[in-house]
């Protein structure tokens, strides 16, 4: 009976009590909200020298970013599917119409096109939690 057959010493599954904690949505959250830092910092710099001030502007706008992405990745799914699209979508259209102000865009225009992605966020979120809901 092979299936009865003692393991090898030093063999057994070694548990750290950790096994329930996910660190995908950390690891997501922290990797969007560097390449949105640069991204911010890379606007605000307007083609002149990099200075001190620009990266720490980008760390403060990755780590916000970051910080929102990951309190909506564990809150989220608590929320009734239509709530949980809204929070992304406007989260993403606050995020997209920011970034397209520091272009030097109007303000008008800046809401506009954070008003456009994030009702097109919004629906897609929705269809997906829609979809896979139980």
């Amino acid at each position: 009976m092979a299936h009865a057959a003692p393991t090898a010493p030093g063999r057994h599954l070694r548990t750290t009590g950790m096994e329930n904690v996910s660190k995908g949505p950390l690891v997501r959250a922290l990797l969007l909200g560097l390449v949105y830092g640069v991204w911010a910092a890379f606007l605000k710099r307007q083609m002149g020298p990099v200075d001190v001030g620009n990266v720490f502007y980008g760390i403060l706008c990755g780590l916000v970013f970051a910080g929102i992405m990951y309190t909506l990745a564990r809150v989220g799914p608590r929320l009734m599917r239509e709530l949980h699209g809204a929070a992304y979508g406007a989260f993403g259209g606050i995020a997209v119409g920011y970034l397209y102000s520091l272009a030097d865009h109007s303000i008008l225009r800046s809401c506009w096109v954070g008003f456009i992605t994030g009702i097109g966020i919004g629906l897609a979120a929705f269809y997906r939690y829609y979809q896979r809901e139980p």
